[in-house]
């Protein structure tokens, strides 16, 4: 992938990632704030705007590494903590494929640590509204969110590849 498809920007106000000095801080209760901790920031707002913005694909990948994946991996498996504030940001399709990697790699190895007690217990606090559901309905959660993601994905591939 290229970085020009990487930051494609298939229609207008689109989310994305932003160099630092020409993001759009959103409200926060702590005030004005942007998401990362690098030289770009991820769009975000919460709750989000009606309809949700179009994503570009350095989005999309900014929000499965670190939504999906790593916060689960810093929630169950004694990864880092992170978030969409202090993560910092793939700058390159070429780094935003290999954080995909290395966060894919963690949530995988941490599963596989799982007996089946495990993934038959409650998912705990770190889960919020998912908190009293099973390890297993999790990982299935987790599987859907990567399957729909990756397919959207691919469909700005196909996009991109039509339109340039």
């Amino acid at each position: 992938m290229s970085d020009a498809e990487y930051f494609w920007e298939p229609v207008p106000d689109v989310w994305t990632l932003r160099p630092r000095a020409e993001a759009r801080p959103f409200p926060t209760p702590e005030g004005d704030r942007m998401a990362g901790a690098g030289a770009l920031v991820i769009d975000f707002a919460h709750p989000p705007p009606e309809p949700e913005p179009v994503t570009t694909i350095a989005w999309r990948l900014g929000h499965i590494v670190v939504g999906v994946l790593l916060a689960r991996v810093a929630g169950h498996f004694g990864g880092r903590p992170v978030d969409y504030f202090t993560h910092t940001y793939a700058e390159t399709a070429d780094s935003a494929l290999a954080q995909l990697d290395d966060a894919y790699a963690q949530w995988l190895a941490g599963i596989r640590a799982l007996d089946a007690k495990a993934l038959a217990a409650p998912c705990g606090p770190a889960e919020g509204p998912w908190a009293e559901r099973s390890m297993a309905t999790l990982v299935l959660h987790i599987n859907r969110e990567l399957i729909h993601h990756l397919a959207e994905i691919a469909l700005l591939r196909d996009l991109h590849l039509r339109t340039t």
